[in-house]
């Protein structure tokens, strides 16, 4: 059950130190509400309660009984140090959790047999059984998957920087990990990498080749002391970005339509102010591009062309997330389809679910529209949705039938469908994005990190804190 006692006042926001350009931005976050501090730390507290201290296994979701997910121990590595920050973990803790982790990835059995394996030629397999920490069933693969899981351990590789054992063996295992990747094996048709693997079949026929989250992927592959793709990859990818380039939604950007393709890379990256020849030549960064994929979600929610319940200025996000589940339904007279777990945004699937964390993990672009949604949010649908763990994964007012052949979550009366279930890989940006509003954080510390410094070099990216 949730937890419905709403937030809890604690106190008000720490502003010293904050790294952020703008004093407009800083003066926001200065007058922030204890929500968004409130929000921030029971979603950090997810991470602390529901990852395995003894291996970081992290589960891909939560009450519900899960396998892990390799993209939330990425999330999970990277959220520590801001517990610290913020005096919601110690050092000791985060420094034992962290090491913990990474020794058991580093120990973990790599090879081609089908089963008792946790990865291939670096890469791990995107869901782990959590007890065994090997592939769970027949899941694939992932590159994008641990590239997230690498930017964590990148994270920490700089985060950690004292010289005393255990941090020195947390920066050289984060080494190691990174060094096994083969990026160049998981490139079957020469350009581009392969979305992933199975034993059983091969390489995945798809390839991260349009504008999307794979910007991190990238920038770690090129970036490779050991097995590095070749620098013409970065120009052949953004030679294909042109196809996403659109005004339709506003002023003209990359357009991906589930949010979350607008934030992965970011949480971890400092696009601001650095550019390679592609976005230079649109004469905006990559991070202007993510601020403009923000205004263009809440437009898209202000027009509501498909006259869902709820959408508006202050109620707006859309991303992949949970939803209530593969059926249709005739509501006000208008027949609509629903699905479950499911990628959404603007000109894709749109089935009327909101996922708090398109919008809260954007707060670091557009604070000025995403503080006073996530305040209307809370204020409107928050006895419902917001629990032990912050914003339950998603909700959607839309759909108010009780008997509703329902996969997920309930039929809240007054509110609409709710979830059950708080996800590793959407709690992730919420924590970090908060953060990297209020202090830059993840985005200062990673600005340390050679490997990161490398890939985007050669990438071409010049300007800003690369000069």
């Amino acid at each position: 059950m949730l937890d419905r006692r709403g937030f809890l006042a604690t106190g008000g926001l720490a502003t010293a130190g904050l790294g952020l350009a703008g004093t407009a931005v800083n003066a926001l976050a200065r007058r922030s509400p204890d929500l968004i501090r409130d929000v921030q730390q029971r979603t950090f507290a997810f991470f602390r309660d529901t990852t395995d201290r003894r291996t970081g296994l992290a589960p891909d979701r939560w009450p519900t009984p899960s396998f892990a997910s390799i993209a939330a121990m990425g999330f999970a590595l990277t959220s520590w140090p801001i517990g610290m920050a913020n005096g919601w973990m110690t050092r000791n803790e985060a420094v034992t959790r962290t090491l913990a982790c990474l020794d058991y990835l580093a120990a973990a059995p790599q090879g081609p047999a089908e089963s008792g394996m946790s990865g291939h030629n670096g890469f791990f397999y995107h869901f782990l059984d959590m007890q065994t920490g090997t592939r769970f069933a027949r899941t694939e693969l992932s590159t994008i998957d641990t590239a997230l899981l690498l930017a964590g351990v990148l994270f920490a590789q700089s985060w950690y920087d004292r010289d005393e054992p255990r941090e020195r063996r947390i920066r050289a295992v984060a080494e190691q990990l990174y060094r096994a990747v083969d990026w160049t094996w998981i490139m079957p048709r020469g350009t581009f990498v392969s979305m992933g693997w199975h034993p059983e079949t091969g390489f995945i026929r798809s390839d991260w080749d349009i504008y999307n989250e794979a910007l991190l992927l990238y920038v770690l592959a090129l970036a490779s002391p050991t097995h590095p793709v070749p620098p013409s990859t970065w120009p052949a990818l953004t030679r294909r970005f042109d196809a996403s380039w659109t005004d339709r939604y506003g002023p003209a950007h990359l357009h991906f339509p589930p949010m979350f393709g607008h934030q992965y890379s970011h949480l971890w990256i400092d696009f601001r102010g650095i550019r390679e020849p592609y976005i230079a030549g649109k004469g905006i960064d990559y991070f202007e591009n993510s601020v403009r994929a923000t205004h263009a979600q809440r437009r898209y929610a202000i027009a509501n062309a498909g006259g869902f319940a709820g959408y508006g200025a202050d109620c707006w996000g859309l991303t992949a997330c949970d939803g209530p589940g593969d059926f249709e339904r005739r509501i006000d007279g208008r027949e609509r389809a629903f699905f479950s777990y499911s990628a959404r945004g603007p000109g894709d699937r749109d089935d009327g679910t909101i996922a708090p964390t398109a919008a809260l993990g954007s707060i670091a672009f557009a604070p000025e529209i995403v503080v006073p949604t996530i305040r209307a949010m809370h204020a409107r649908y928050g006895r419902g949705i917001y629990g032990r763990y912050g914003f339950i994964d998603s909700f959607n007012p839309t759909l108010t039938d009780a008997a509703a052949p329902l996969k997920h979550g309930r039929i809240v009366p007054g509110i609409g469908w709710v979830d059950g279930d708080y996800l590793g890989i959407d709690q992730g940006p919420i924590v970090g994005g908060i953060e990297n509003w209020r202090t830059g954080l993840v985005w200062k510390t990673m600005r340390r990190n050679p490997h990161i410094r490398r890939g985007l070099e050669r990438a071409g990216f010049t300007g800003g804190w690369l000069a």
